[in-house]
């Protein structure tokens, strides 16, 4: 259900066709590269985290890491992932296929720092087996991004 909602929603904006879907995983960043084939870094990964009661999803460069620091000075608390049950409840996608397209309202979603020096990324698209390529101001308007972070480490 979740490709699809991804899918549909993807469709609605008019970039449904770039949607692939893979006949292997693409649940980890390194599994996503080889079906893409690209560069890990050019896997936009949607990290899902709770703050307080609400969830929140970041996509980061498949090569960077949440640096728990500048997390917590930017959303002023911890660095706390969501469970996988809590991913599947809060956000409509289960890990291995979170991305920012066709998720339950109230989800904020933010752009890592990280992702602006590629022209295209390959974010997920609903389940663990698929990606859609997307340029950076696609991604933005797709995503409805809450705006732009700086909450990674290790990619430059």
């Amino acid at each position: 259900m979740a490709f699809e909602a991804a899918k549909q929603y993807l469709d609605s904006i008019g970039l449904g066709d770039r949607v692939k879907e893979f006949d292997v995983s693409s649940a980890t960043v390194e599994l996503a590269a080889q079906a893409v084939g690209c560069e890990p870094a050019h896997i936009a990964k949607t990290l899902s985290f709770l703050a307080g009661n609400e969830g929140m999803l970041i996509v980061a460069a498949g090569d960077a890491k949440v640096d728990n620091h500048k997390y917590k000075e930017t959303f002023h608390t911890k660095a706390k992932m969501m469970t996988p049950d809590q991913a599947v409840e809060l956000v409509g996608h289960a890990v291995g296929g979170v991305c920012p397209f066709g998720i339950k309202p109230g989800i904020k979603v933010y752009l890592d720092e990280s992702l602006r020096r590629f022209d295209i990324v390959y974010p997920a698209c609903g389940s663990a087996n698929s990606a859609v390529r997307l340029s950076i101001p696609e991604l933005e308007s797709a995503s409805k991004s809450s705006g732009w972070v700086d909450v990674c480490k290790g990619w430059n």
